[in-house]
Order: structure tokens, then C-alpha cells, then sequence
């Protein structure tokens, strides 16, 4: 049977009981698709990927960038550093490629030797709702740009505004859209802006969790025993954020060998999967939380399989995870078991899941289909879309989106 977009699609709620920013199945409106947890509700996916599988719709050059594509209705939003000095962003024909506005600003930072390979260019990836496109430049500065006309609704410096040191490694984390503000990790800390004025409404857990400058995990909105909260992982601390006031809820310190918690938080009931370079899985369930203590944080379990950089994917009660050693591996969620691990397969994934399949792409360019079960590694298929993607993958109806390096790809299947 042909894979074909839905006529009528109804968003449903995952299992991890996230309040997410909206979003129509249609599109990909922020970091992770519409509900952050990189899994989607869609028709079956075809069981192949190969050969006229998966066909390239178009493709256009671009400057350099990390950040993953945005996907609405009828466009798609990309950004990318020009000349090591301006960052860009650009609406796109989601039909042709075409490029229908453009905004721009001075941004660049020079990241610190070690992480020199990988570049000195935009890396955050936006967030849009049905007004405006919130862009996170490399040098912490938020720009909010009319979803439709690109024209600049408001800029905010949060660098200057709290006269913070320039974020090491950049901007990283995605912006949160929630009702009517926007929520970042930048500034030395994590803040609150107003989304219509980009005024700052609070700042919390400022010079706190060895923010360094600059975080590298996103945001993530979840409901906890019944207290809704933003999840904000910093790069020594895990912690729950009433998202009206900054109160905050519990916090739990992370192990991470020179900070390096990159991961976006995973909730799964009332718990809370992380995995960080140097300190190991681990999942901890949150208590109730009152007026007066912060909620309790407890230790499920411990493991020794290391996250680096890529954000896991839950399936029927386990967790698929790519290490810092390059390899695959499931993990049972109830007590933390290693069900398998795989051989080499990249430093990094971007993944998306449907049903029991994962798509997954490395930052080699490989594309990889997966029938995820916790018997054994199941590859379906595979293929080259790119020399180089550290970008995360976008999947909407039947179109896969590819953020080269340099270069926006789009493929369709049939």
C-alpha cells in the first residue's frame, strides 16, 4: 500500500504526559518534532528506505548550520552562518525549495580548541507557533521574527541583559514555546521571556549547576504527580521549574565528566531518564511535591552505558539509546537491564520514531530504518542522504527533511 499523508489527524498524547506547545501532525514546530520526545503518530512507514524508496523531492545550498529544520503547512525554516560572521534564516517552499524570505544578523563566537572540528556556526534549532519563528543566536541572543514576512518582532541580548559571559560552546539548547512565553537556557541561567515583547520575566538557577556560559541540554514541559513543570537540565543538575513562577520544585545533581549533560530530559510517568558523558544512565522518580519542601527525587536505577550527545527514543517499556562509544543499545525500563548493544554505528544520531519503527540519521550521513524490539538490533534497511548532518531530522507525513552541513535535502516516500 502507498504511504500517503492523512487527510484528518488527531495529536495524541504520549505516554510521557508532556504539555507540549501544539503542534498539527503536519508539521515540525520545534527541537524533537511536536511534542520534543522525537516520536510521532503517522501511517505505517514503508519497509525500505533504498533506491526510489525514498526519492529526493529538492535541494538547495546553504551556509553552515546545526540546527534542525522547521517544518509548517507550506514551509520550512532553516538556518546557517554566513562568512563566519552573520547568522541567516530563511523560509523555504516546502513544495519547491524556493527560497520566500530571509533575516539576518551579526553572530559568531570562536568555540574553544578541542571542539574546533565541529565548527564555529549556528547550532541551536528554532521553535515557531502560528505567529512567529523564535531563532536562538550562537552568541545568546533570541530573535523572534512574523512567521510570515520574516520582518523582526522583537531581539533580546541575554548576554547583555545579565552581563553574562559569551556561552563557550555557543547557544545550544532549543528555545520552549509554551502559551505565551518562551523559555531558553542562556544568560547564565534559565529565563522566561514574554513571547510578544521579548521582555525577560524571571531568571532562575543563575551561575547555579555549572551553566559555564552556556547549556547544552533542551528544555522539556512535562506534568509530574499532577504539578505541571518545566524539566531543565544544566551541566551539573537535573531540575523540575514551576514554568509561572521559576520556583524550583527538586533538583537532583547529574554526574558528567566537564559538564557534559546534553541530553533532553525523558519522562516516563513520574520518572525522569538522563544518561551523561562520564556519569552512566540513570532514571529517578520524582515525589510529590507541597508549598513548603521540594518534591522528593529518587534513584531507581543506576547503569553503566554513557549518553554523549544523542536523545533517546522510549518504545513499550524500553529505552533505545545511542552511547558515547559509538554503539546502539535497549535498555528495560523497569530495572535499567541491557538487553542488547550494537556494533559502531556513528558519533551521533538524530532519531524519530513511529510506531515500532525508528528512523535514525548520522552525522556521516548514513540513514537508518529499525524495527525496534529488545531482542536483538533489527536493521531494515539503510543509505547515504549526506556527507555530513549533525543536524536533527525532521519526518512529516511522507517527506523526510535532511539538514546537511551545508545543503537542505528533501526526500519523499512512497
Amino acid at each position: 500500500m502507498p504511504f500517503t499523508r492523512p487527510l484528518v489527524c488527531l495529536f495524541l498524547v504520549t505516554s510521557t504526559s508532556a504539555i507540549v506547545s501544539g503542534g498539527d501532525i503536519d508539521t515540525w514546530p520545534q527541537w524533537r518534532g511536536p511534542d520534543r520526545t522525537g516520536k510521532i503518530e503517522a501511517p505505517a512507514w514503508p519497509e525500505k528506505i533504498g533506491g526510489d524508496h525514498l526519492k529526493q523531492v529538492w535541494r538547495v545550498e546553504l551556509g553552515n548550520s546545526y540546527s534542525g529544520p522547521l517544518v509548517s503547512q507550506n514551509r520550512v525554516f532553516v538556518t546557517e552562518t554566513r562568512d563566519a560572521r552573520t547568522e541567516h534564516v530563511q523560509a523555504l517552499d516546502r513544495k519547491t525549495g524556493k527560497s520566500l524570505w530571509e533575516a539576518s544578523w551579526t553572530g559568531s563566537i570562536s568555540v574553544p580548541f578541542f571542539a574546533k572540528a565541529n565548527g564555529d556556526w549556528i547550532r541551536s534549532t528554532p521553535a515557531f507557533d502560528n505567529d512567529s519563528i523564535y531563532i536562538a543566536g550562537i552568541r545568546d541572543v533570541v530573535v523572534c521574527l512574523d512567521i510570515e514576512t520574516g520582518k523582526e518582532r522583537w531581539r533580546a541580548d541575554l548576554m547583555a541583559k545579565f552581563s553574562a559571559a559569551a556561552p563557550a560552546f555557543g547557544f545550544v539548547a532549543s528555545p520552549l514555546v509554551l502559551g505565551d512565553h518562551v523559555y531558553v537556557q542562556a544568560g547564565g541561567g534559565f529565563v522566561k521571556l514574554n513571547k510578544k515583547t521579548g521582555e525577560v520575566v524571571w531568571r532562575v538557577l543563575a551561575d547555579e549547576g555549572g551553566m559555564y556560559g552556556s547549556a547544552f541540554s533542551s528544555p522539556f514541559s512535562a506534568t509530574l504527580n499532577g504539578v505541571p513543570q518545566i524539566l531543565v537540565q544544566t551541566r551539573q543538575m537535573l531540575a523540575g521549574i514551576d514554568g509561572e513562577t521559576g520556583k524550583v520544585l527538586w533538583s537532583q545533581p547529574v554526574k558528567a565528566e566537564r559538564g557534559m549533560n546534553i541530553l533532553t530530559p525523558t519522562v516516563i510517568g513520574n520518572r525522569v531518564f538522563t544518561s551523561s558523558y562520564g556519569g552512566g544512565s540513570v532514571l529517578f522518580e520524582v515525589g510529590q511535591a507541597n508549598s513548603a519542601d521540594a518534591a522528593t527525587v529518587k534513584e531507581v536505577w543506576r547503569t553503566k552505558p554513557q549518553a554523549y550527545m544523542s536523545s533517546p527514543i522510549v518504545i513499550d517499556r524500553h529505552i533505545y539509546l545511542h552511547l558515547r562509544n559509538q554503539r546502539l543499545t535497549s535498555l528495560e525500563i523497569e530495572t535499567g537491564k541491557e538487553e542488547w548493544t550494537t556494533t559502531p554505528h556513528g558519533k551521533y544520531w538524530s532519531m524519530v520514531a513511529n510506531g515500532s519503527k525508528i528512523l535514525a540519521l548520522d552525522e556521516r550521513g548514513d540513514l537508518l530504518l529499525i524495527n525496534a524490539t529488545p531482542e536483538k538490533f533489527d536493521l531494515m534497511d539503510s543509505r547515504k542522504v549526506a556527507e555530513n548532518s549533525w543536524a536533527h531530522l525532521a519526518v512529516v507525513g511522507d517527506e523526510v527533511f535532511i539538514r546537511e552541513l551545508n545543503a537542505m535535502t528533501v526526500y519523499q516516500w512512497k
